[in-house]
């Protein structure tokens, strides 16, 4: 039976941030190395859909903010649309999610905010590598948890719900346990 989540505190924002354009191909090889868990983020403005300027600051709820890097021509993305869905519809009174293309958000039906990394300058700074990749970042800017979403891309053989427990450790105040997992998917395509 799964646990019933009742909260009083929000969660900060889940964050999806999805990449437009994959095209180029420059190397990750000057990619610097991603974050430590524990370094602190930076703030940053990504334009949503619409075109209006987000910050992260402004993005993060209570507890913080998650941003799960996506790509629309990844099938290893694409095959997490689902998941991701169902993780805002069951963190919707905690979080709000955020992913990037148009087209495919609004053919995905996602309800969740979409922001664009046009020229990957998020994805560069986080030194992020792979579609899905989550970066859990708390109410303090710090970096908590950064990784795979779930172990298997097949939901049938799925044993470990990663993100999803660190966001249930966070937010019921108590240390993250596993901080991040090796992501797996696509990788992100470098705009030379």
């Amino acid at each position: 039976m799964k646990k019933h989540y009742t909260l009083t505190l929000l969660l900060a924002s889940i964050v999806i941030v999805a990449f437009a354009a994959v095209a180029g191909s420059g190397s990750t090889s000057d990619l610097p190395s991603p974050p430590a868990v524990g370094t602190m983020i930076d703030d940053f403005k990504l334009p949503d859909i619409g075109g209006a300027e987000r910050s992260l600051k402004a993005l993060s709820g209570k507890n913080g903010a998650v941003l799960i890097f996506i790509s629309v021509q990844c099938p290893v993305s694409n095959g997490y649309n689902e998941r991701m869905q169902k993780l805002a519809d069951d963190y919707k009174a905690k979080a709000e999610p955020i992913a990037v293309v148009k087209a495919h958000a609004s053919d995905k039906h996602f309800t969740f905010t979409v922001l664009k990394d046009d020229g990957n300058k998020i994805a560069d700074r986080l030194g992020a590598t792979r579609t899905p990749e989550a970066y859990v970042i708390d109410a303090s800017g710090k970096l908590v948890y950064h990784g795979r979403i779930d172990n298997s891309q097949n939901t049938a053989n799925i044993t470990s719900n990663d993100l999803r427990d660190a966001l249930d450790e966070m937010i019921s105040g108590k240390p993250i346990s596993k901080t991040g997992g090796a992501a797996f998917g696509c990788t992100i395509k470098r705009v030379s």
